[in-house]
C-alpha cells in the first residue's frame, strides 16, 4: 500500500489534483500543513475528494487543520482525522510514501 502525502495548499499548487488523479484503489491520502485547506466543504476540491474516497481513504492531520482556524464541522464528509501518532502509524503501515510537492 502507498501513502500519498500532500502538504501544499491546493489553491496555490496542483499537487492535490495530481495526487487524486494518480492514486490507486486501496491507497491512503494524507493532507497536512497547508494541504488541509483542500478538505473544507464547499471548495472546488470537494467533488474530487468525495470521488477519490470511493477507492481510497483520505485523512487530515487534525492539529494542522485546527491550527489554521478550521473547525471539524467544515470537513468534507468521509475524511478521517489523525493526530501525530496516527500520522506515524499511517507511515509505518505503508510500503511506500509518495510526497506530492
Amino acid at each position: 500500500m502507498t501513502l500519498h502525502t500532500v502538504n501544499k495548499s491546493p489553491f496555490e499548487t496542483n499537487s492535490l489534483e495530481t495526487c487524486l488523479r494518480l492514486v490507486r484503489s486501496g491507497h491512503n491520502v494524507l493532507l497536512f500543513e497547508d494541504g488541509v485547506y483542500g478538505a473544507s466543504k464547499g471548495t472546488r476540491f470537494e467533488n474530487m475528494l468525495t470521488e477519490a474516497m470511493q477507492n481510497c481513504k483520505v485523512y487530515i492531520l487534525l492539529p494542522d487543520f485546527e491550527a489554521r482556524g478550521m473547525q471539524t464541522d467544515s470537513l468534507i464528509s468521509g475524511i478521517e482525522t489523525v493526530d501525530y501518532t496516527g500520522f506515524v502509524d499511517l507511515v509505518t503501515a505503508s510500503e511506500r510514501v509518495q510526497s506530492w510537492l
